[in-house]
Parts: C-alpha cells; sequence; structure tokens
C-alpha cells in the first residue's frame, strides 16, 4: 500500500480481495462489483478491476485503467466506469475505451454510479438502456456473445478515439492511481 494510501479510508475490493483507498467512486464500484455477482450471475473471476490500458498516439504512450471489465468465456463483453454525477456526461470516455481496450472492439460500454446505468452499443455508439436491471446478465452476455460478429475500425478512426479517450480519462481526478503518482 503507497504512503499516500494512509490519508483515505481503506475498502476491501468485493472481486480482488484486496484493499483500495476509499476515493473518488470506490464505494460505488464495490456496490456494483456486488450487483455484478448476485444479481447478474457474473462470476468474479470473469470481471477484472482497475485494467491497465497502454494506447500509443503518434508515439507517444499514454497509460490508465479501466474501472472494470467483464468477460464471459474468456470473451470480454463489456467495459464498465464507475463515476458519480451525470453518467451521460462520461458516454464519450467509456465508449472510446471500449473500442480501442483490445484488437476488436469490446460489445458493450457502460457506465454507472451503482444506482442506475447507461449502457451503450460499442460499434454505433449508441445508448441501448438505462438503469441497472438494463445491463445484461450473464446469461444474456452469453447468448449477445454467440451472436457478435466483431468488426475492426479504420486506423484513422481508433487514432481519433484514442484522443478522445486520453482527452477524457486525464481529467479524472480522484481515482486511486492518481493518489499514489
Amino acid at each position: 500500500m503507497a504512503d499516500n494510501d494512509k490519508n483515505h479510508d481503506i475498502l476491501v475490493d468485493y472481486i480482488t480481495g484486496k484493499t483500495v483507498p476509499n476515493v473518488g467512486a470506490e464505494e460505488l464500484r464495490q456496490r456494483l462489483e456486488q450487483y455484478l455477482v448476485e444479481k447478474k450471475g457474473y462470476y468474479k473471476e470473469e470481471i477484472q478491476v482497475d485494467v491497465d490500458i497502454e494506447i500509443d498516439i503518434s508515439g507517444s504512450l499514454y497509460r490508465s485503467q479501466l474501472d472494470l471489465v467483464v468477460s464471459v468465456n474468456d470473451q470480454r463483453f463489456m467495459v464498465i466506469k464507475c463515476a458519480a454525477g451525470s453518467l451521460e456526461s462520461r458516454e464519450r470516455e467509456v465508449v472510446s475505451a471500449s473500442r480501442i481496450f483490445d484488437s476488436f472492439p469490446v460489445p458493450y460500454a457502460v457506465v454507472s454510479d451503482s444506482q442506475t446505468a447507461v449502457i451503450y452499443d460499442t460499434i454505433s455508439g449508441k445508448k441501448i438502456g438505462e438503469g441497472l436491471s438494463r445491463i445484461p446478465s450473464r446469461l444474456q452476455a452469453t447468448e449477445i456473445l454467440s451472436g457478435f460478429q466483431p468488426i475492426e475500425f479504420s486506423d484513422k478512426k481508433l487514432e481519433k478515439e484514442k484522443i478522445i479517450f486520453r482527452s477524457y480519462d486525464s481529467m479524472n481526478v480522484n481515482v486511486s492511481r492518481k493518489i499514489n503518482e
């Protein structure tokens, strides 16, 4: 644990069991992790926490982390951004993250404050649902993935998405990775 963690309350992460500083949206993330497992049927081992993302923008590396990445049967299904406040203001950040995180877009992008959620189709970028109940269950995710046809975005489109992600992500404050820097 970093020395800076001493200035913050400490929580035990629901998924990993590791201690984490209670900064920013951490309590919201803990509630959402529990909801995904207990209400939506995902297995803890299918949910990755603080997933490293590294992108190259014109020869310059930008490193960050994604709050949650959910996979089913070893296929990535959704990227989740946990945030307080206006959820729809995080749309471009989470959709861009879902588009650039892997070699193919991750099908769903979600932003949630653990009380509600906004769900986006990563390919179209369109909002497809609102509310925690609209987050697909594990069973629904399995069905969706069985018919999912990954597409590749053009290099030009991916470069734009990287810049969008970096622009939004670099404005995030009160996140664990920033207090440990």
